[in-house]
């Protein structure tokens, strides 16, 4: 049960965990543009802060083709299996 106090918490300190999380992002993109690159291999590495873009943006469009993939294909209307119940009526078995 230490996960679900856990969840609890985190849950309960939502700010607190907004300015870590961006935080630490901050922390990275800093550490991108400080540290020096000998030989860069593709264009991303001549850009500071490339990569930190590319991965939220890739985020981002995973999530946006996520939603609607599902949208599109797996959610159903509330009336796909039909409004009238099909199952036994009372006094009828199981």
């Amino acid at each position: 049960m230490i996960i679900v106090r856990l969840i609890t918490w985190l849950r309960s300190h939502m700010l607190l965990v907004k300015i870590v999380s961006i935080s630490v992002l901050v922390l990275l993109v800093v550490g991108d543009l400080l540290i020096p690159r000998h030989r860069p291999h593709f264009i991303g590495d001549i850009i500071p802060g490339f990569w930190a873009g590319f991965g939220f943006l890739a985020c981002v469009l995973i999530i946006i083709i996520s939603k609607w993939l599902g949208t599109a294909f797996l959610f159903r209307p509330d009336t796909y299996y039909g409004t009238d119940e099909t199952g036994p009526q009372k006094g009828e078995g199981k």
